[in-house]
């Protein structure tokens, strides 16, 4: 591929397969002006001359990716500390953890992200692993957040230094697991977390802005060129990040198009709208909703699956300890319904964490009632979301298409791993198991879809995503993807997705969710140039998971080039 200048917004784009959108492609040449799409043509000759010329060289130009659920700051301080993600091996764990600790011998507190709980017994790191990587990580409390996001594996000295002992007790909303004694073992799951945040070191303004910088360049680099920030608010293990975005965007630092989805405190009540209400109309005093808006507000509803913290509507079936259990609702039904009903009527889109069946059930009743209340007119639009969708209980799946409510898909989970062998297949039992990521088929019960990555839950490359979206196998560079099936068997084979629909989810459908149509996710005259120039035509190659980015632009800026 062949470049001029770097940072102009006008240019042409020829000898590329273009994807125009909802199915149609074509082969020629765009032209951008000022930033915005302006013409495609089959013949170059027909487009304006004289301006920088990007060669595609007959491989793929796409609409720039918009990633509904992902979690930059969180991504980028995994890659700035002791980052595990890059391996996936409990001694390569430990060697970088070393390495780390040995590097950083003032810190008092070794902190890190990006564990797999499927190299554990059980799924769960113990704190007597970590102590056995040397006195250098021994001596100093040692917390390592997993790559999910839904538990921190701690050393004996955070143990100590946190206070937690057998007589600590589980909060309402995670869990501390423990050995047959009931002594804490290493591994704190969901509110759980919040045990041993204060040992952390506090982020500085500094490092926060590191961290996103470093996230958007990760994003850029896989073409995503707008997001949707699912964590802006004070949380277990993370800073807010708000205001640094604010000073990001000042700066002119902020490249992506970012949605920030707010914080809801599930230990507060609807008195913390107003912060939210304050929030929104800062940013909205901003005057460019098309690159930075907060009208959206996030709330989690339960946990994971795998860590028993995905509240179901039938018991847990494995031999997990669990008694038994169904898992929690981070909030009742009736606080959930009357917080919808209040955000919605105050303008806000809403964005739930549901991963159980019963968490979808109760998420999809909250937006009914949030209808149902009258607060404010049907005809008002409101784009509200359900991320995740691990598990949706067949009596729920039309209900998506009848509620107007978005389904967010992280396809990249939809492959038979031994994470999925061996920690959550087994708690579900046969009949859930064909339950499991139903795009498919809430594709066909009308729903509309989004997607995103969640990352750093796992790897934020939407090509990767779409593979495995269309295939229920995994990419085969995924260092994650372990086991004997993971490639080759597919995971409930139904609610595969066609390979259009699967593209579509991060174009279209995230453009809508986050309310960037007509700005984003297609290639049309007056839309903005935020383009993927990719190294192969994406719809002739036999495995679009190995295809990479040439180049990334937003508003016919390059924010990233190979």
């Amino acid at each position: 591929m062949t470049t001029t200048t770097d940072r102009e917004s006008t240019f042409t784009v020829v000898d590329a397969d273009v994807y125009l959108g909802e199915g149609v492609w074509r082969h020629g040449a765009v032209h951008v002006a000022d930033g915005v799409i302006r013409s495609f043509s089959p013949d170059p000759s027909d487009l304006p001359s004289g301006c920088r010329t990007v060669d595609a060289d007959g491989a793929s130009l796409l609409p720039g990716f918009i990633d509904a659920h992902v979690h930059p700051e969180h991504g980028g301080a995994g890659m700035l500390g002791a980052d595990l993600t890059p391996v996936h091996d409990v001694d390569a764990y430990l060697r970088i953890i070393r390495e780390h600790a040995a590097a950083h011998p003032d810190d008092p507190v070794i902190v890190g992200d990006g564990w797999y709980g499927d190299l554990f017994d059980g799924g769960m790191p113990t704190a007597e692993i970590l102590d056995s990587a040397g006195e250098s990580v021994a001596a100093r409390p040692v917390v390592i957040d997993g790559h999910d996001g839904h538990g921190v594996w701690v050393n004996t000295a955070a143990l100590r230094a946190a206070g937690i002992t057998a007589e600590t007790p589980d909060p309402d909303d995670g869990r501390i697991v423990r050995d047959a004694d009931g002594s804490p073992t290493g591994t704190l799951l969901d509110g759980a977390m919040q045990l041993v945040a204060h040992l952390t070191p506090a982020r500085t303004a500094d490092s926060v802005a590191q961290a996103l910088l470093a996230a958007q360049r990760r994003l850029h680099s896989v073409g995503v060129t707008a997001w949707a920030d699912a964590m802006v608010g004070v949380t277990e293990t993370h800073p807010d990040p708000f205001d640094t975005y604010l000073d990001l965007y000042d700066s002119g630092l902020l490249t992506g198009r970012v949605s920030l989805g707010l914080w809801w405190q599930r230990t507060e009540g609807i008195e913390q709208i107003d912060l939210f209400r304050q929030r929104r109309d800062l940013v909205a005093a901003l005057g460019h909703p098309e690159r930075l808006r907060a009208s959206t507000v996030k709330i989690m509803q339960d946990g994971m699956v795998e860590n028993l913290t995905g509240a179901m509507v039938d018991p847990y079936v494995g031999s997990c300890g669990c008694g038994g259990g169904t898992g929690p609702s981070f909030n009742s039904p009736v606080r959930l319904a009357e917080a919808a009903a209040a955000l919605d009527a105050e303008g806000f889109d809403l964005h739930f964490h549901g991963c159980g069946d019963r968490a979808v059930r109760e998420c999809l009743d909250a937006v009914e009632y949030a209808r149902a209340s009258g607060q404010r007119p049907p005809t008002v639009d409101r784009r509200h979301q359900i991320a995740h969708v691990d598990v949706v209980h067949p009596d729920d799946m039309t209900r998506f298409a009848d509620l107007d409510v978005t389904a967010n898909l992280q396809m990249l989970w939809a492959r038979r791993d031994t994470e999925m062998l061996e920690r959550k297949l087994p708690q579900l039992g046969a009949e859930r198991e064909a339950w499991q990521f139903p795009f498919g088929g809430l594709h066909r019960a009308g729903a509309r879809l989004a997607a995103g990555s969640d990352w750093p839950v796992s790897d934020p490359n939407p090509l990767w995503a779409i593979h495995t979206g269309v295939s229920r196998t995994a990419p085969a560079a995924d260092v994650h993807a372990v086991g004997g099936q993971a490639h080759t068997v597919a995971l409930e084979r139904q609610h595969g997705l066609d390979f259009t629909t699967a593209l579509d989810a991060y174009l279209t459908g995230s453009a809508w969710v986050n309310r960037l149509d007509g700005v984003a996710g297609r290639i049309a005259p007056g839309t903005a140039a935020d383009l993927v120039v990719l190294d192969a035509p994406l719809r002739r190659v036999p495995d679009v998971s190995t295809v990479g980015v040439v180049e990334t632009f937003v508003g016919g800026v390059s924010v990233w080039r190979r």
